[in-house]
């Protein structure tokens, strides 16, 4: 759906499709998507019209961003992965060990065994993300195809704080909405959804 021009700039995240997980964590395991039949990202496709797609290299992403480019490849920015959770990769959920509670702060600074914590990834991905919000700003398009990880670390950006961030849920095949403001940006809509 076309922008009115009185709306300031913004960058779109798209979460990935539902990913072939097998019911186990998948982080940087590259498994495929379950995408939903073609008319059903119609919508999504009009959210994002005109926008340049740059995907997460991610099996999941890459399938996700040729669905909603019409099968066209889509650039890849290996800095967009999803959060690395190391020797917890492919456990069964079941299996995954309790954390117990945990403040927010607390969980982003978790680091996972041979992986990485929320605060890391968030670090990784601003670099990217800052750089496609300049761009946004001097008047690009973008639509980022990626991770929960990936529009959460966007929020962190946009709130100032990664910890406040995992206070979202980001479901699959959502557009979260950031403005891109000369100081910085802000929340416009988080996890809309034709459905």
């Amino acid at each position: 759906m076309p922008e009115p021009a009185a709306l300031p700039p913004a960058l779109l995240l798209v979460r990935h499709a539902p990913a072939d997980h097998g019911g186990r964590l998948t982080g940087r395991r590259d498994v495929p998507a379950c995408l939903p039949p073609d008319a059903a990202l119609d919508a999504i496709r009009r959210a994002i019209a005109g926008a340049r797609i740059v995907a997460s290299p991610a099996r999941r992403c890459r399938e996700t961003a040729a669905a909603l480019a019409g099968g066209v490849d889509v650039p890849v920015d290996a800095r967009l992965w999803e959060q690395d959770f190391g020797t917890h990769e492919g456990v069964p959920f079941a299996d995954l060990p309790d954390l117990g509670p945990m403040s927010r702060v607390a969980l982003a600074a978790h680091r996972y065994p041979g992986g990485e914590s929320f605060l890391d990834m968030a670090a990784r991905v601003a670099e990217p993300l800052s750089e496609f919000a300049a761009e946004v700003r001097n008047g690009a398009r973008i639509a980022v195809i990626a991770h929960a990880g990936t529009v959460r670390a966007a929020l962190a950006l946009a709130l100032g704080d990664p910890a406040d961030a995992l206070g979202f849920e980001v479901a699959p095949l959502s557009v979260t909405r950031l403005t891109c403001w000369p100081g910085g940006l802000s929340v416009a809509c988080v996890n809309w959804s034709p459905e």
